[in-house]
């Protein structure tokens, strides 16, 4: 299901698709296909890096064996779960945006089927994570996250996308970025658990705050009233 979509490449093709893949998501930052080419050509050892560590985990290793997959047939009751809890907070972030899960782009240049997994897995519980710490999917909030997933997995991308993303600001929302999101963003990623490690769906039935505080998740902080306007989704861009 996974590897059916693969493309081998040798070095020279995956510096070649991994530059072209760069350019273009930097001219248009909606292409999630860019995105996630440059992803999976750019990081391959940092994907080594986290399926080792989830071979460690408990948790970790139950999501290896039974590879879940975080699309609509498999997460559609979360949209019937009690309000306060983790699913429902889920299904309210998708459904108010009219996500859907099985949009994501499938993974193509993972050399082997284990790190294509891990590749897919990062990929999917990208929206568990604006859930859980309360970011929005304009190109601030998108951009802080991907701070806080750089320091969970080290991918180049992220970095990548910071920089494209806060170039991409006006002074003031720069400004707004680095003195109000950035610092969050270094304190949450450090902080919170490993987020590769979590098998998000056998949590849907429990409460928001609780897994939070389980997790060490620390929520974005409010925007300051004055600059909110800086920050608002018709200011920033879609999500990337």
């Amino acid at each position: 299901m996974i590897g059916s979509a693969r493309v081998r490449l040798n070095r020279w093709q995956q510096a070649a698709v991994a530059v072209g893949s760069a350019v273009g998501a930097l001219l248009d930052p909606r292409r999630a296909d860019l995105i996630a080419a440059l992803g999976e050509t750019t990081g391959k050892p940092a994907f080594e890096r986290v399926l080792e560590r989830m071979k460690k985990s408990p948790e970790g290793r139950a999501i290896l064996l039974e590879q879940p997959r975080v699309i609509s047939v498999k997460v559609g009751h979360a949209w019937d779960l009690p309000a306060n809890t983790f699913g429902a907070a889920y299904a309210k972030f998708m459904g108010s945006r009219n996500f859907s899960p099985d949009d994501r782009p499938p993974v193509r240049f993972m050399e082997t089927d284990e790190l294509a997994y891990v590749a897919m897995r990062a990929r999917e519980v990208h929206d568990f994570w604006h859930t859980l710490f309360g970011l929005p999917t304009n190109l601030m909030g998108e951009s802080a996250l991907k701070v806080i997933e750089f320091e969970q997995m080290y991918l180049p991308m992220c970095l990548m996308s910071v920089i494209g993303g806060s170039a991409r600001f006006s002074e003031k929302q720069r400004k707004l970025f680095f003195q109000h999101y950035f610092p969050w963003a270094i304190r949450a990623g450090m902080q919170c658990t490993d987020l590769m490690c979590i098998y998000y769906e056998q949590h849907f039935h429990e409460d928001l705050e609780d897994v939070r505080r389980k997790w060490g998740i620390i929520p974005a902080p409010a925007v300051p009233k004055q600059t909110r306007a800086l920050a608002a989704p018709s200011a920033m861009g879609e999500k990337l």
